[in-house]
């Protein structure tokens, strides 16, 4: 894994609140991807101020999270693609589940995840596939308030949603995806809304994002 400078990703985080605030968006979470990082990643996120961490692997983030001192752990959301055979080995890990897709999915993260008579529910995220391109992950935009019914019954607590941008970057395709994913919340009455990268975070924070998921802009190119 690649390793990092903490005083370096401290700066950067820095920047990166900068170009938050500059977009209007002062109150937007910041989520630090620390998939292919060591452990030194997540506790340079958690001194340099962020939000959380987001996570692609599970075996990675369980490796990490058995080196992490329990004093700098971050709330852990997992954001990539989701299999329901590996969400056992995360239960006690991750926070937000911001991939949920599908009905499987949310069986799974309710029978592992639900403890009977505990306070608080399993939070979750759908992911929303704005942009139609068949190689992206996400729920079609019509499927989401049947999904949210589902784990609504199965004990889950829905945050909001969470999308990519399209793979061409190009502005006003990203800007359509975005602006359709926020008014998907704001119609079902959610929360939070997860869009928002390095190259994009000023389109999806004018569109209304509520969290941003940065990885490059913080520890730099991935080996």
């Amino acid at each position: 894994m690649t390793s990092i400078d903490a005083s370096q990703v401290a700066l950067r985080a820095s920047e990166i609140r900068q170009r938050i605030n500059a977009a209007g968006g002062k109150d937007v979470k910041l989520i630090a991807v620390t998939k292919t990082f060591d452990v030194g990643a997540m506790v340079a996120a958690f001194d340099a101020g962020c939000d959380g961490v987001g996570e692609n692997y599970a075996q990675e983030l369980i490796t990490k999270s058995n080196e992490l001192p329990i004093a700098k752990r971050l709330p852990v959301h997992f954001i990539g693609r989701l299999q329901s055979n590996k969400i056992k080995l995360m239960a006690e890990i991750v926070d937000v589940w911001q991939s949920v897709d599908r009905v499987e999915l949310i069986n799974e993260i309710a029978k592992r995840c639900v403890k009977p008579g505990a306070g608080d529910r399993p939070q979750i995220m759908l992911q929303v596939n704005a942009t139609d391109e068949p190689d992206k992950g996400g729920c079609k935009p019509h499927e989401v308030s049947d999904l949210i019914e589902t784990a609504n019954a199965k004990g889950l607590e829905v945050l909001g949603l969470m999308t990519v941008g399209p793979t061409s970057n190009e502005a006003q395709s990203t800007q359509r995806s975005f602006r359709l994913v926020r008014k998907l919340v704001d119609d079902l009455g959610l929360k939070q809304c997860s869009m928002g990268m390095t190259g994009d975070l000023e389109i999806a924070i004018a569109e209304g994002s509520t969290m941003i998921r940065v990885g490059s802009a913080l520890f730099g190119p991935r080996r």
